[in-house]
């Protein structure tokens, strides 16, 4: 019988190891950078949906929400400009997730006429980033400011608002 508890007295030992940290968490304390698997948060999860909003003008009265569908590298979704007492955009996104970057084309209505407009996202868990629109004055039209840096912060919403489309 000595011999049968020994063994298990050796097995709870070994197991008691366990609760250790590993050698990434020990780099983290260290060092002061997270190499957890917290980091990961902020880096696009594939097959995923996900609703982000972002207000602005006075009062925070101007809202833009955007929903996207990631399925592998391919993105759709919706998108929806709403200022306070003017022309509404809304309309469908379609494009390409390339890393966390999201490079789509909205096409949308607007006072009867339908449009579209290219469009470049950079996507975190937590939240998304729009590269801002400026005016095109040779054509008239609104393109991506593509020498700009993604300012336009949506945060993360529930996506109850897309679903009672």
């Amino acid at each position: 019988m000595k011999p049968y508890i020994l063994i298990c007295v050796l097995a709870l030992a070994s197991c008691a190891g366990n609760g250790t940290k590993n050698s990434t968490d020990t780099l983290a304390a260290d060092t002061g950078k997270d190499t957890s698997h917290a980091a990961a948060l902020n880096t696009p999860a594939q097959n995923m949906e996900y609703c982000f909003i972002h207000t602005d003008g006075v009062n925070g009265q101007d809202t833009t929400a955007v929903h996207l569908v990631i399925n592998a590298n391919k993105v759709s979704g919706d998108m929806s400009w709403l200022p306070k007492e003017k022309d509404r955009r809304k309309g469908t996104l379609s494009g390409m997730l390339e890393g966390d970057s999201v490079k789509a084309v909205w096409s949308f209505m607007q006072e009867g006429m339908k449009d579209t407009l290219a469009v470049e996202f950079k996507l975190s868990a937590q939240e998304l980033a729009q590269k801002p629109m400026n005016l095109n004055v040779a054509t008239g039209r609104e393109q991506v400011n593509t020498r700009a840096d993604y300012s336009v912060i949506f945060k993360l919403d529930n996506c109850e608002k897309f679903k009672s489309k």
